[in-house]
């Protein structure tokens, strides 16, 4: 296959540069499109009124200075000629569960490539530190070739994470549905005067929902998470009670 892979650590990434690897080994032909530095938390965001620089750094690897939507953006629209078969955003040094998703970079590009009608995957490996990437490389070239990808629909992300263990400590894969966490001391104050003060985001551990057939729950019994997210907005369960509603305060125009 043609896989873009993009991501929101860096190109020079060794989340991305393991995963890159591995599928090469596999086979596939890999086009890099990855923020020139690290963009996390960037989310869905996309940069407006500004010039973006690329640069061809090595044979089909391209660094942007954007955020990850904007090199998905710039891919797809100008670098690749050719259609890819299947976006990867990752592997993440981090998790992307819970509420995560919402903040995420490597989340945000995945999205984007399914908008342009793409099938994605995103990957993340759950630790901030000492990350066996090896083991979500190694997994990814098998899901690859077991035909994950022909599972992802339109308008969807499959999202994918990985527990931060050696690949013979993999007890298997669960289908999962998107827990919760909360964060505490999310901030920290590195300095205060009289008009104001300085922080950053950031803070403990967040604290996670264990709840059964979350991904949180999964990660934790060291078992690869596959949680598919979709994108169409519109929540049509919400509609029959706002329909009626707006016909008891005689509202509904038809």
């Amino acid at each position: 296959m043609r896989i873009l892979v993009t991501n929101d650590d860096g190109i020079q990434a060794r989340g991305l540069r393991t995963m890159a690897e591995s599928l090469r080994a596999a086979g596939h032909e890999i086009i890099i499109v990855a923020p020139s530095s690290e963009r996390s938390a960037m989310s869905h965001a996309i940069s407006l009124h500004r010039d973006i620089r690329v640069d061809n750094i090595a044979p089909g690897e391209y660094a942007v200075n954007g955020t990850p939507a904007d090199c998905v953006v710039v891919a797809l629209q100008k670098i690749i000629t050719d259609p890819v078969d299947l976006v990867i955003s990752g592997v993440n040094a981090g998790q992307n569960m819970g509420e995560d998703i919402h903040y995420s970079g490597t989340v945000g590009a995945a999205a984007e490539a399914s908008f342009y009608g793409y099938k994605a995957i995103a990957a993340s490996i759950c630790s901030y530190s000492e990350q066996v990437f090896e083991t979500s490389a190694v997994w990814m070239a098998r899901l690859l070739k077991l035909g994950i990808h022909h599972l992802i629909k339109p308008l969807e992300v499959m999202n994918i994470n990985f527990p931060n263990v050696t690949a013979d400590q993999i007890k298997g894969i669960r289908l999962t549905r998107t827990g919760h966490r909360k964060y505490y001391n999310f901030i920290k104050v590195i300095s205060e005067d009289a008009s104001g003060f300085f922080y950053q985001i950031g803070g403990d551990k967040p604290t996670w929902d264990m709840g059964i057939g979350t991904d949180a729950e999964a990660v934790s019994e060291n078992y690869i998470s596959l949680t598919p997210l979709g994108f169409e907005m519109t929540r049509g369960e919400a509609f029959p009670s706002i329909l009626e509603w707006l016909e008891t305060n005689s509202l509904l125009q038809l």
